[in-house]
């Protein structure tokens, strides 16, 4: 057995084997039930360790010790208030490989790598047969077949094939709800997707001018 250099590479503890056998054996000491000694009063539900179990009670108690400093926004995990803290100091340090675009969340990446400079598309509508890179992307198509509206106003009877319109709806007709504003031409927006394809546009305003400037 070689334990430092082969294909059958164990992803638990990182030890290498030379054939596929020994190392399906070798995953059997992973395998073996861990002792769960901690239990959740309210749903049964257990831990391995006394901190896992602290985490999963604010689910049920609803409590988020971790508060932001700036926007008072409350978060149940440290964890979710490093990354929230992103959005307030524009830090992204998850970039993009192959067009250097960066993210503030990992999955947000991954997402952008499977939408922009992927072409695998593996759901199919079983109605048309037209194939999406996403099972979102399959459900918000398939609406169109059945005519579904599962989004519906709660201070009217108008429905939606999505939530983005549900909630603009609300802002334009209810009232209810933020706008979010350029902090540029102080232009409002209902939906995030909106506000930023706008500021491009003043991004390459002033790419426009300072090239201008250079002739």
């Amino acid at each position: 057995m070689n334990v430092h250099s082969s294909k059958y590479k164990c992803t638990e503890c990182g030890k290498c084997f030379e054939s596929s056998s020994q190392l399906t054996e070798h995953r059997r000491i992973h395998s073996i039930e861990k002792p769960m000694p901690f239990e959740c009063t309210t749903c049964s539900k257990r831990f391995t360790a006394s901190r896992d179990l602290v985490r999963h009670s604010r689910i049920h108690s609803g409590e988020k010790p971790y508060k932001c400093h700036l926007c008072d926004k409350e978060f149940s995990e440290s964890g979710n208030l490093n990354r929230h803290m992103r959005v307030h100091t524009g830090d992204k340090p998850y970039k993009c490989s192959l067009c250097n675009k960066s993210f503030t969340h990992s999955s947000n990446l991954q997402k952008h790598k499977q939408h922009v400079h992927s072409n695998i598309r593996l759901h199919d509508c079983r109605y048309c047969g037209r194939l999406f890179k996403s099972s979102n992307e399959l459900k918000r198509h398939v609406l169109i077949h059945t005519g579904e509206k599962p989004y519906s106003c709660r201070h009217c009877s108008d429905r939606f094939t999505q939530l983005g319109h549900l909630k603009t709806h609300l802002l334009k007709s209810h009232d209810e709800g933020a706008w979010l504003t350029c902090n540029i031409c102080q232009k409002k927006f209902s939906r995030s997707g909106n506000l930023k394809r706008h500021i491009r546009c003043h991004e390459v305003n002033v790419q426009v001018v300072f090239i201008q400037q250079l002739n």
